[in-house]
């Protein structure tokens, strides 16, 4: 019996890829972590920070040619979500 494949966790829009790998060609380091904090008018808040390394219970995730890890207490408030980016101006 084969096992269907694992759902990401997360995936990228062309335009979070392509921010994320700017960011990360002038990083200091080499990962960019992603998870929830408490906070915010829905009561989580997103927030992304930079990493060394893998933490023992991150969820590495591969999309678009981009790797970011995914804190493994954020991964059931992630867990189809698409990560996107946009600029725009203020009015």
């Amino acid at each position: 019996m084969s096992r269907r494949p694992r759902p990401k966790i997360v995936s990228l829009t062309e335009g979070a890829a392509a921010r994320v790998k700017e960011i990360m060609a002038s990083a200091s380091k080499p990962y960019l972590r992603v998870g929830v904090t408490n906070g915010g008018c829905a009561g989580m808040e997103y927030v992304m920070d930079y990493a060394d390394a893998p933490a023992p219970f991150d969820e590495v995730v591969e999309d678009k040619d981009v790797r970011i890890l995914v804190k493994a207490d954020a991964v059931l408030f992630l867990l189809g979500s698409e990560i996107d980016h946009e600029t725009t101006r203020l009015a």
